[in-house]
């Protein structure tokens, strides 16, 4: 019973470990967006004659893409864990639902058994006082009769 109860109780509350990777995440986004807003930067540098590109300004610019490319796949192997860790959760709390209802399950059938059993027990105290009440009848009869014979011997003489 107290197994189930605390249980219970730990699967409502909710785990603190997903709040720190949801927090680790909302900052790698911001760092993303830095990386965005420096890619974006760069991609409007003209350093070449008559205000075009140079190789070294693309080369620069695929440099910020190839971090935001990083920074991404950093991100999406945290929404994988995070992904991972909440059906680990769900079916944690649902194994642990599942044990609470086999457990109340055994109750039920427990106490079925035990109530089959009373009413079995009921069931046969009341055919004893069923034969007592009929002994009891025959009984008062008997002696009734056996009463009113003497008495009709007892008249006749």
């Amino acid at each position: 019973m107290i197994l189930g109860f605390l249980l219970l109780i730990l699967s409502i509350t909710p785990p603190q470990f997903t709040k720190a990777g949801e927090a680790k995440l909302e900052r790698m986004i911001q760092e993303r967006d830095a990386l965005t807003a420096e890619w974006k930067k760069s991609e409007s540098k003209k350093s070449g004659i008559f205000g075009n590109r140079t190789k070294k300004d693309m080369i620069e610019t695929n440099e910020w893409l190839e971090r935001i490319l990083a920074k991404d796949n950093l991100i999406m192997d945290e929404l994988r864990m995070i992904g991972d860790i909440e059906t680990t959760v769900a079916t944690q709390t649902g194994d642990d639902y599942k044990a609470i209802t086999l457990k109340l399950e055994q109750d039920v059938q427990a106490l079925k058994r035990a109530l089959a059993e009373r009413n079995k027990t009921i069931n046969g105290m009341l055919e004893t006082r069923r034969t007592f009440e009929w002994t009891t009848l025959i009984f008062f009869l008997s002696t009734f009769g056996l009463g009113y014979w003497i008495y009709k011997i007892k008249k006749s003489t």
